[in-house]
């Protein structure tokens, strides 16, 4: 029997992160996924096991349990002050919150605005539910801000939503408070959906975070313990945004995940009440490795690496004539694993993409393959 699959499957494909992720041998230096090769804080671990061992493996509420949700409100209220828990929806990692964002707004005849480079989720989600994705560049020779006449230059009567990411993956990029000021300016005017999405918000480095949220009028800001508590195999992420807009947005969780993990949210919970001790060590260490990895690229010959402002991936450009995904399947025969810079978008290519969530060891380790093998160009 024929399976016949719908259109929006057509030209999906995995992102070139997870191809190399999964193609690599497991002695490889893994310099490629954004994950922190550091264990969630102690009290949140406790905190877990205490919630399973107490009876909460049960059905929650299909927008997450009602202290999680005033919790994340008390943090999301140094953003904007009159959040409340009616604001916000727990989600399945920050991933499903972007995914039932574009199901609630982008349809066939819509476009909207993407960063590129870009993570590798934006551009596929507006063409699976049927709009047009329009790139917006992010250079580094402009620190990785965007050009806010070239925004103002692709909206247009279709333009639906705008997608940004600061502190950005791929680019570690962070946008300035004016470049913030002057985007949220643009959606407000033209009543423009901000997809925002901040899951790096407390991993920056000499200056502050500037959000989106509380300065775009129609706001859908996404953020995830995965990265500030090293929560990634959890998958819990939440959503911040006007009351009926969360509303809605849950509706479309409830229809895909029911309600987000019981026990976990217990954990979630304390992972924001109680010490961060554990958020700040990793933000420092991150911080040693930024520097580590920046200074050892830069002194690669045919590498220019711009300074990231956040995150913990770096994005250089190279100048050998030698196509990304070429260059990054050579290193990984050679034990190094990178992303090529054109999954992120075509603003991408002739870059890569290392991620420094690694040990200072194995970034010196991956360095030193990385020079051994362009030398050769």
């Amino acid at each position: 029997m024929r399976v016949v699959f719908s259109k929006r499957m057509s030209g999906l494909e995995v992102s070139g992160i997870r191809k190399i992720f999964e193609g690599a041998s497991k002695h490889a230096i893994n310099l490629s996924i954004g994950e922190p090769d550091f264990q969630p804080p102690k009290h949140v671990v406790k905190a877990l096991k205490e919630s399973v061992d107490r009876g909460f493996n049960k059905y929650g509420p299909i927008a997450g349990i009602p202290r999680l949700r005033e919790a994340i409100a008390e943090r999301a209220r140094k953003y904007r002050s009159d959040i409340g828990a009616q604001n916000v929806c727990v989600t399945m990692g920050a991933t499903e919150g972007l995914f039932i964002s574009a199901m609630a707004f982008y349809e066939p005849g819509y476009e909207v605005l993407v960063p590129d480079p870009g993570f590798v989720f934006y551009r596929p989600h507006a063409e699976v539910f049927g709009a047009r994705p329009v790139p917006y560049s992010l250079k580094s020779r402009n620190d990785f801000q965007p050009d806010i006449e070239e925004i103002k230059s692709k909206v247009t009567a279709k333009t639906k939503a705008i997608v940004v990411n600061s502190p950005s993956n791929p680019t570690g990029g962070a946008f300035t408070k004016e470049c913030v000021g002057a985007i949220s300016d643009i959606a407000n005017d033209k009543e423009l959906i901000v997809i925002s999405d901040e899951v790096y918000d407390r991993i920056i480095y000499g200056s502050k975070h500037h959000s989106f949220l509380g300065r775009a009028d129609n706001i859908i800001f996404l953020n995830s313990f995965s990265k500030t508590y090293a929560m990634t195999g959890w998958r819990i992420g939440y959503i911040v945004s006007d009351a009926k807009i969360t509303e809605e947005l849950a509706k479309l969780h409830y229809h895909a995940v029911a309600c987000p993990a019981t026990p976990i949210q217990h954990a979630a919970i304390e992972a924001l009440e109680g010490p961060q001790d554990a958020v700040e060590k990793m933000r420092k260490e991150f911080h040693g490795r930024r520097d580590l990895i920046v200074k050892e690229l830069n002194s690669i010959s045919g590498f220019s690496c711009p300074v990231p402002k956040g995150a913990f991936y770096v994005f250089p450009s190279y100048a050998f004539d030698i196509d990304d995904r070429e260059l990054a399947t050579r290193l990984l025969k050679a034990g190094l694993m990178s992303v090529p810079g054109s999954s992120f978008g075509d603003a991408g290519k002739r870059h890569l993409r290392f991620s420094y969530a690694n040990s200072r060891k194995n970034i010196k380790k991956g360095m030193d393959i990385l020079r051994d093998v362009t030398e050769k160009f």
